[in-house]
């Protein structure tokens, strides 16, 4: 694959006057950094910040997802693999970005799946190669396949957190006609928080669990399509849930975790619509300007209209910045 000429300098991801970006990165301003110099070609910064972040599994599959999902990341990986072929870190970035190209259409899926199980066979410890195999299944596999694909990841880490989110979301969509307190979604976070130590943030797996599961009762038209309409967050079980969330974070926090930011985002929002604002106020202030696109864009709104409002009701207006 022949390398695109470099575009000209990025002036950062640009933010409107709510002082927001929804940035994959979240706030890790190294990760960022790094992002920019590969979208002009400098591989060498990749390099570099792969070898640093060594086997926190966590934080590398994160950073390898942000770097992958950029247009030209796969030319740039390419050209480092072919500098250096026996390099671990190369072939799991263009696994990413194989990835990513072939959701967009540009790369076929048969194509990006070997790529990846490349990288997996050069670094058998690394679930990072399985982490971008799972994001590929979650759009174009089977249920199978994602089941056989997350053990896979697992067995490598058994805490991985973006897994487990993707987990959540697939197992939501199975059986749409109604909304039932039992269904497996709800099971199967239970139990990764079970099995979790008590500082990890699958802790508040349960709370993904029932956000996933409003989008696809939402998207099927069993639950209103304005999550401020639903009662899906009133039930005895929604809040013990969200309870049980909250007490965890406020105990733990977990600052360090590379995806932190996420669970505030899904817990800010449940808290908001359960109707206590002043605790959706508390996690707004935590998130600051590291807003993400879900929850807030279920089911199909736009999620700087949504975050705005909910944000301001919880906080009497308080500048977002």
């Amino acid at each position: 694959m022949t390398p695109p000429p470099p575009p000209p300098p990025p002036l950062g991801r640009s933010r409107n006057k709510d002082g927001f970006a929804f940035d994959p990165a979240l706030d890790d301003t190294e990760l960022a950094g790094v992002r920019d110099a590969l979208v002009q070609g400098r591989w060498g910064e990749s390099r570099a910040l792969l070898a640093r972040t060594g086997r926190d599994w966590d934080r590398r599959g994160h950073r390898l997802v942000v770097l992958g999902m950029e247009p030209n990341s796969a030319a740039w990986a390419e050209e480092w693999r072919l500098a250096e072929p026996d390099s671990v870190d190369a072939a799991a970035l263009y696994a990413c970005a194989a990835v990513f190209r072939a959701l967009r259409g540009k790369e076929k899926p048969a194509a990006a799946r070997e790529v990846c199980r490349a990288a997996a066979r050069m670094y058998p410890a690394d679930p990072s190669p399985w982490l971008a195999l799972l994001i590929l299944a979650r759009h174009t596999g089977t249920d199978e396949e994602r089941l056989q694909i997350f053990d896979q990841v697992r067995g490598r880490h058994r805490e991985h957190h973006h897994a487990h989110h993707l987990m959540t979301a697939c197992l939501a969509e199975h059986q749409q006609d109604r909304d039932d307190p039992f269904h497996e979604v709800y099971d199967f976070a239970a139990w990764a928080a079970e099995q979790a130590p008590a500082d990890s943030p699958l802790c508040a797996l349960p709370v993904v669990a029932h956000t996933e599961r409003y989008r696809v009762l939402a998207q099927a038209g069993i639950e209103p399509r304005d999550p401020t309409r639903s009662g899906h967050w009133k039930s005895r079980r929604a809040r013990q849930v969200m309870k049980a969330a909250f007490d965890w974070w406020l105990e733990w926090g977990y600052e360090e975790h590379p995806r932190r930011l996420v669970d505030l985002n899904f817990l800010a929002h449940a808290k908001y619509h359960e109707g206590r604002p002043w605790e959706a106020a508390a996690l707004f202030h935590r998130i600051g300007r590291h807003v993400t696109k879900e929850p807030w864009s279920y089911p199909d709104r736009d999620p700087r209209r949504t975050y705005r409002a909910a944000h301001a009701a919880a906080t009497g207006g308080t500048d977002l910045r």
